[in-house]
């Protein structure tokens, strides 16, 4: 056999079009979940950069002395995501608790006011993780599963082979070295799926942890800040 003949049987297009249909099913799954892996971490990317944006921009804003009212006047006309989504759903509730039914604010703040604010922070603060966790399962399922997936695409190649060999009566190269090759293949896809999977979940994950305890800190000194107000209506 020519050595041009084996080198172009061998190319990757090749080994695809000559292996068996159970082989390219795995392939095509293992890059198709590839690219979307590379998708959802391309767009996480963006959206946690945002969000540290934001976040940042917002406690700027909080802390520079600026009146309550107007920054929750402000920022409730628009959708707002993060710390800013906090603040508004928390001085939604303050303002919905300490005013009378008529529209009159109330001369005396109740006493559960500040326990219905801080349960609305907890609230807010599960939707903002949930938002950020969101396709994140994805990646998670995706590490784990695709080295196996790819090992069963191993498993046909190889079965591939030694029916090759039973067929021809031939042991040589040529005979076994594209069922060893698709075999091979398989496998680098299904690692090649799954590392950049498992090392940005994590990633993303202690991310998704970071930005929480920044959530949790800024209810609770929110929640400080309410309650001195409280203290002074009573």
């Amino acid at each position: 056999m020519n050595p041009s003949d084996v080198a172009v049987d061998l190319s990757i297009l090749q080994l695809f079009l000559n292996a068996h249909i159970v082989v390219q099913l795995v392939i095509v799954g293992l890059l198709a979940a590839s690219v979307w892996s590379w998708a959802i971490i391309i767009e996480k990317f963006f959206l946690f950069a945002k969000t540290r944006k934001e976040t940042d921009k917002f406690e700027q804003v909080f802390w520079s002395g600026q009146s309550l009212d107007e920054l929750y006047q402000a920022l409730a006309q628009r959708r707002n995501v993060g710390m800013a989504a906090l603040f508004v759903s928390a001085m939604r509730e303050w303002k919905r608790s300490t005013e009378r039914e008529s529209g009159e604010r109330a001369a005396r703040p109740m006493p559960g006011v500040q326990l219905r604010v801080e349960k609305v922070m907890d609230v807010t603060i599960s939707r903002e993780v949930e938002r950020l966790e969101r396709r994140l399962t994805f990646l998670a399922t995706l590490g784990s599963t695709a080295p196996f997936v790819g090992l069963f695409g191993t498993v046909w190649g190889i079965m591939t082979s030694f029916q090759a060999i039973a067929t021809s009566n031939n042991t040589s190269l040529a005979v076994v070295a594209p069922g060893i090759a698709e075999a091979l293949f398989a496998t680098a896809l299904g690692l090649l799926a799954a590392i950049p999977a498992v090392i940005f979940y994590n990633k993303f994950n202690a991310e998704v942890a970071r930005h929480a305890a920044r959530l949790e800190g800024f209810a609770d000194e929110f929640a400080a800040i309410l309650s001195r107000q409280i203290d002074k209506g009573l």
